[in-house]
């Protein structure tokens, strides 16, 4: 489709159309400015959709959250009210939870929070202010110093390059694309502990130290039948290599518990297949179900998504030093053989409760992830390119370790909040996991403004923390909020002519007068902040993600 029809200025220009450039954008129309967000793929939500992992949330996140991001939930839960027909057992719940997971209060399709998304941006689109160019990737930046001008995009079906310009720009993408195409100052891999002061950081800086990605899929399981995939070319290696930090090949039952590194063996059930439409289990299926049995009834079969320590790949990193496009895709190729590898394995050759191998009635379920082989759209990304902010978050601001009975640092320039804890995967350099424990914390503005840029704003996991600290802010909720805080501060940039640097200095009361406005809580609630618990005190510690 030519561009030749669309605007190709806007008040603010969103590259990434994950949960931070949605919210951006929607914060922004709703302020009364045009918007054009851009997205590579067809669905928006990113990690929401299409890479496939149910949200993981705080304890609090009924009672305590943006009013924007309780609509998006809400809106979800009544796309399966309005349209699947519900059992006894759904209706009985006062809050939907149509997969049943335990991960969270709200485990659902990524294909029905794609459609939950469309639905809020629907009235924005309606009155011209929103425009959502889709399967478009940023391949250039044009500066003026310390200003972007504009941004060229490529369409990824025709190759059909333009640039567009908005007078603020939100890198939303995954990997901080702009700040790269750009050559602005960030940050990749773990810093040292010299650096940052932080407890658990190594000693001498790595940038190419990343957390593990992940490609997840969807099954449901289909006892009696056989839908073994094609053996993939990887097996053989996956099967027979053994990382020294792991107890074994990754295609086992046996892992490690991230928060004590303690082998254990946990597998897909709990016991017998044929009750996992149960409502509890301390297994994998339970932990990340997007489809309930009992809530929809036999014509809706239980359905999984795989996003587990054994698809965890740690090989090659994304981003950093050397790291070009060919690596990059060798990078992702090789998560993809990994987690067809597992599958196959699970269909052939796992061990069984009752002594056999194999559950070839796995089969995967493309509907869900809306591709064609049922393997989510794109890789799960835990670890971006990160700004060099007026402010970084540490470890000594929210860990527990380092702050003890204290709660988190409270920051006056708070534009948010979020809970999850210290969660780093084993990394491309070798380290095992990293999972502490977090206090409830605050979304500094100040972590939101590049050292070296005037009209750019970061709205995904490419904000002002470190390698330790981006474990705690990179889940969904808090994506969210900092998108939220973006929109807000780049129309107040706007508004008063202001670069981001000097609203911070000047204007961060009011753009914290709007977020409340908008129903954002800019602090936790004292009995919550103060009463020593965390994100997974409350919940099924199955796996991280």
């Amino acid at each position: 489709m030519s561009l030749t029809a669309l605007p190709r200025r806007a008040d603010l220009l969103v590259i990434g159309g994950g949960l931070g450039g949605v919210a951006a954008a929607l914060t922004a129309v709703r302020l009364g400015r045009s918007v054009i967000l851009v997205e590579r793929g067809d669905w928006l939500g990113g990690q929401w959709t299409t890479q496939a992992v149910p949200p993981d949330e705080s304890p609090w996140v009924e009672e305590v959250a943006s009013d924007s991001y309780r609509r998006l939930r809400e809106t979800v839960r009544s796309l399966y009210r309005s349209q699947y027909p519900l059992t006894a057992h759904a209706h009985s719940q006062d809050r939907l939870n149509p997969g049943l997971g335990s991960v969270s209060r709200l485990t659902h399709e990524p294909r029905v929070g794609a459609l939950a998304i469309e639905s809020l941006l629907s009235p924005a689109i309606a009155t011209g202010r929103l425009t959502v160019l889709r399967q478009r990737e940023p391949i250039a930046v044009h500066r003026d110093d310390r200003r972007i001008l504009a941004v060229d995009v490529r369409d990824r079906r025709s190759g059909e390059i333009v640039s567009l310009e908005g007078g603020v720009v939100v890198d939303a993408t995954e990997l901080g694309d702009l700040l790269e195409l750009g050559a602005f100052d960030f940050v990749t891999g773990a810093e040292s502990r010299t650096q940052t002061g932080e407890l658990h950081a190594i000693d001498n800086a790595d940038p190419l130290d990343q957390q593990a990605i992940s490609w997840c899929f969807a099954v449901e399981h289909r006892p009696g039948e056989n839908h073994v995939i094609d053996r993939p070319t990887s097996y053989s290696y996956w099967r027979d290599t053994h990382d020294p930090r792991w107890p074994g090949s990754q295609l086992s039952w046996v892992d490690v518990v991230p928060y004590t590194l303690d082998e254990r063996y946990h597998s897909i059930f709990a016991g017998d297949p044929a009750k996992a439409d149960s409502l509890d289990g301390d297994d994998f299926w339970h932990f990340r179900r997007v489809i309930g049995t009992r809530n929809f009834g036999p014509d809706y079969p239980d359905v999984t998504l795989v996003n587990w320590p054994q698809i965890d790949y740690w090989e090659k990193p994304l981003v950093g030093p050397g790291v070009d496009e060919p690596a990059r895709q060798a990078a992702l190729a090789g998560a993809r053989g990994l987690s067809e590898s597992f599958l196959y394995w699970m269909q052939t050759e796992a061990p069984r409760a009752d002594g056999g191998t194999g559950y070839p009635g796995l089969r995967l379920r493309p509907d869900v992830v809306g591709t064609d082989d049922g393997f989510a759209m794109e890789a799960y990304i835990r670890e971006s390119r990160r700004i060099r902010a007026l402010f970084t978050v540490t470890e000594a601001h929210i860990g527990r370790e380092m702050r003890g009975d204290a709660a988190a640092e409270t920051f006056a320039d708070t534009v948010g909040i979020g809970s999850y804890r210290i969660d780093l995967h084993p990394s491309t350099s070798g380290r095992t996991y990293v999972d502490i424990g977090c206090h409830p914390f605050q979304i500094p503005l100040g972590a939101l403004i590049p050292r070296d840029a005037d009209n750019l704003i970061p709205a995904n996991k490419n904000i002002g923390t470190t390698h330790i600290t981006n474990g705690a802010y990179r889940l969904h909720p808090v994506e969210w909020s900092v998108g939220e805080a973006a929109g807000v501060l780049a129309v107040e940039a706007l508004g008063t002519g202001l670069t981001t640097a000097a609203v911070h200095d000047t204007r961060t009361g009011d753009v914290q007068d709007v977020l409340r406005r908008l129903g954002a809580p800019l602090k936790w609630p004292e009995h919550i902040r103060t009463s020593g618990l965390e994100h997974d005190s409350i919940r099924n510690e199955t796996v991280s993600v």
